[in-house]
């Protein structure tokens, strides 16, 4: 956490304890004596944990994704739940954005040859992001604001969004997914991971569009079945791939065939990757913490 999080919880009357290296087991050890918890990504909040926290009122998580929280569990407590999805909204678009334009323009490609001495201009020859259909699937803060930043470059904006259906704003257009498939030249994902979207991406889903396309991943790795987009991009049908996250992002637990996999993605031009660093700037990393401390206020708790 930004060490900002202590002075802007204080100020609401909570002591703070602040423990980046605590493990899980010191977790278990002292939850109890806790009223609220925030965590980022490193514990998994199951029932052995909230067994254990008799006193907490509150859990909140520092940036958007909810995977690591047994969010029916914490529910079944009366435990509030809250996230902060504002707060890196604005890094994950940004991200996207730059990952697209640099896929397009084959930076990571230029960039590494001209440092090597080559020179090649025609196999360097870029795509422009003006005027292509873009698919966001998944329209919540990082879909919108991803789509915001769009219009800056004429594309048609089409969305599908599961929870949000027959809406409209000034950045995009609320569709079928039937229509997004028949459409997009680019397709990103903007989604939680959860039982609907865990393999979403697979090979049956990208014969779906019409088009050859792009693909953008700045939510979860799951999301994507990375075998599948080689192989998709191996026969053409993928242009290239955007990937922020991979389905295992800890290459000690990878098993041989995802290691196979793993080294093809490296190795293949046509994706970019970045570490899970879309939502994770300088500016995010303050701004998580306002958006914390602002519902943790609204939540009432300290007199």
């Amino acid at each position: 956490m930004h060490p900002s999080i202590i002075p802007l919880l204080e100020a609401q009357g909570y002591k703070v304890d602040y423990c980046p290296k605590i493990t899980e087991l010191e977790v278990f050890e002292i939850i109890s004596q806790y009223t609220g918890l925030i965590v980022r990504s490193k514990i998994f909040v199951g029932i052995d944990i909230l067994k254990r926290a008799i006193n907490l009122k509150f859990i909140a998580r520092a940036g958007a994704g909810m995977d690591q929280i047994v969010e029916e569990e914490v529910r079944k407590r009366h435990i509030s739940l809250i996230n902060a999805p504002e707060g890196n909204r604005d890094a994950v678009a940004e991200h996207a954005i730059g990952m697209l334009l640099a896929l397009f323009n084959k930076f990571n490609t230029a960039d590494r040859e001209v440092r090597n001495g080559v020179w090649l201009r025609e196999e360097n020859r870029g795509i422009e992001l003006g005027g292509k259909t873009v698919g966001i699937i998944g329209y919540g803060n990082n879909g919108k604001a991803f789509s915001k930043r769009l219009t800056g470059f004429e594309c048609e904006v089409l969305t599908f969004d599961i929870l949000q259906k027959n809406f409209n704003d000034n950045n995009a257009k609320a569709v079928t997914m039937e229509e997004v498939f028949e459409k997009a030249d680019i397709v990103s994902f903007h989604v939680p991971l959860t039982p609907i979207t865990d393999k979403l991406a697979n090979t049956e889903y990208f014969k779906k569009f019409k088009k050859n396309i792009w693909v953008i991943n700045t939510s979860r790795g799951q999301v994507v079945v990375l075998k599948d987009l080689l192989d998709m991009i191996e026969v053409g049908k993928v242009n290239g791939a955007c990937l922020d996250v991979l389905e295992i992002e800890n290459l000690i637990k990878f098993k041989s065939s995802d290691l196979g996999t793993y080294t093809k993605l490296v190795n293949n031009p046509k994706v970019l990757l970045t570490p899970h660093v879309a939502g994770w700037t300088h500016e995010s990393y303050q701004k998580i913490n306002e958006v914390l401390a602002q519902k943790i206020e609204q939540l009432n708790i300290v007199d």
